[in-house]
C-alpha cells in the first residue's frame, strides 16, 4: 500500500476498526475512508454496492461485525448469523466486484470447535463441533474465511482472513448486557468502588456516559442500585460492604490483547502478506486464515482479581457457579503470524492498567 492509497476501513468507529484506523493515521495514511451505520448500511447490497461505485477504494479492511460476549450470543442467535453473513457477503462481494486490490477480513478464535487441542491452530478449523453459545457467530465467520478462500481461488483476489483472539482497549463496548469479560469486569470493578467509597458522583457520571437498560444518572439512589444489583454490583445490608457476581466458576482461561497491537498486526498483513504467503498446498488450498495472539493465557478468576487490583475495588468477588462457564480454554497457536513477521508487545497486566486508565479518562 502507498500512503495515499484509499483505504475504506468498515466499522472504523469500534474497538477494532477505531483502532486501525489511528495505527494507519500514525503510519502516515492521509487517504481514509469511514462510515457509520447511519451513513452506510453494510446489509444494504444495494447502498454497498452504491459506496463502492462511488469511492472506488483500493484496500479494504472489513472490521464491522455484531459482536457481543456470551450472553448476547446465546441470546440473539438469528440476529448475530444473519447480520454478520449480510456483512460480510456484500463488502467481500463488492470488494471484487470493484476490484479491490487487498481485502483483510477479521474473524474471531471463536470459529475453532469447542473441544480443540489447546493451543489451537489454524488447521483445527472444522474438525469438530463448535461451542454451542456462539455458534451463529462462529459459523458466520467460518463462512466469511471460505468466502474469502474461494473468491481466491475462483477469481484471483487477494483477500486474506485474521483471526484475534479476545480483544480489548480503547472504546469497547462498556454495556453490561453486552460487552465481553474484561471490559465488563472493568466497569463493574469500577462502579463496585464507587459504591465502597460512596462516590455518588462518579458513579452517576459513569451512567450518563453508559446508561444501563435507560437508568442514567439523573436517576434516583434506589433506581440506580437496583439495576446495579440486576448486573450482579450489591451492597450488603447487613454489613455494607460491595461485592460483584461474576458468571461461571472462574476456571475457564482466556487469552487478550491489547487492540493496538492487534491493529499493528494487521497493518503488518495488509503491507506484507498476500494470500499466496498463507498455504503450502497448491492442490488443498484451506486452512489459509492467520490466528493473531499472545500464545499466553490467564484464569477468569486470575483476572478478575487483577482487576480489581488495578482498579482499587475492595469489595468481594463471588463467582456464581450456577451461570455458564463457555469454554474452558481458548488459547491461541501464534506460530504462523510469528513465521510471517509479527509478535505482539503488550502482556495483561500493562494492558488493564492502560485500559483503565482510557475508561476514567
Amino acid at each position: 500500500m502507498d500512503k495515499n492509497s484509499k483505504v475504506y476501513i468498515a466499522g472504523h468507529k469500534g474497538l477494532v476498526g477505531s483502532a486501525l484506523w489511528k495505527t494507519l493515521q500514525n503510519k502516515g495514511y492521509t487517504n481514509l475512508v469511514g462510515r457509520t451505520i447511519s451513513e452506510l448500511n453494510l446489509m444494504d447490497a444495494e447502498a454497498v454496492n452504491q459506496f463502492f461505485e462511488e469511492e472506488k477504494p483500493e484496500y479494504v479492511i472489513l472490521a464491522a461485525a455484531k459482536v457481543g460476549g456470551i450472553i448476547a450470543n446465546n441470546t440473539y442467535r438469528g440476529q448475530f448469523i444473519y447480520e454478520n453473513l449480510m456483512i460480510q457477503n456484500n463488502v467481500i462481494h463488492n470488494a471484487y466486484k470493484h476490484s479491490v486490490k487487498k481485502l483483510l477480513f477479521l474473524g474471531s478464535t471463536c470459529i475453532y470447535p469447542k473441544n480443540t487441542p489447546q493451543p489451537m491452530k489454524e488447521d483445527c478449523l472444522l474438525t469438530s463441533p463448535l461451542e454451542y453459545t456462539n455458534e451463529p457467530y462462529a459459523i458466520a465467520k467460518i463462512a466469511g474465511i471460505k468466502m474469502c478462500e474461494s473468491y481466491n481461488i475462483q477469481y484471483g483476489t487477494n483477500f486474506i482472513s485474521v483471526m484475534p483472539t479476545n480483544l480489548y482497549g480503547p472504546n469497547d463496548n462498556f454495556d453490561l448486557e453486552k460487552s465481553h469479560v474484561l471490559p465488563a469486569l472493568i466497569r463493574k470493578n469500577h462502579l463496585g468502588k464507587c459504591l465502597q467509597d460512596n462516590d455518588w458522583t462518579a458513579l452517576r457520571a459513569d451512567l450518563d456516559k453508559n446508561p444501563i437498560e435507560g437508568v442514567n444518572g439523573s436517576n434516583s439512589e434506589e433506581e440506580i442500585l437496583s439495576i446495579l444489583n440486576k448486573y450482579g454490583i450489591r451492597i450488603n445490608s447487613s454489613n455494607s460492604h460491595v461485592s460483584i457476581e461474576i458468571w461461571g466458576t472462574g476456571k475457564p482461561m482466556r487469552e487478550f490483547l491489547w487492540s493496538e497491537e492487534m491493529a499493528a498486526a494487521c497493518v503488518y498483513a495488509m503491507e506484507k502478506i498476500d494470500f499466496k504467503d498463507t498455504y503450502t498446498n497448491d492442490k488443498e488450498i484451506i486452512n489459509t486464515h492467520i490466528n493473531i495472539g499472545t500464545g499466553k493465557e490467564v484464569s477468569i478468576r486470575s483476572l478478575a482479581e487483577t482487576i480489581k487490583e488495578k482498579v482499587g475495588f475492595e469489595g468481594e468477588l463471588y463467582f456464581n457457579a450456577d451461570k455458564p462457564d463457555g469454554t474452558m480454554r481458548k488459547l491461541t497457536d501464534p506460530s504462523k503470524i510469528h513465521e510471517l513477521g509479527w509478535h505482539h508487545q503488550i502482556d495483561i497486566e500493562e494492558g488493564i492498567e492502560k485500559m483503565y486508565s482510557w475508561y476514567t479518562k
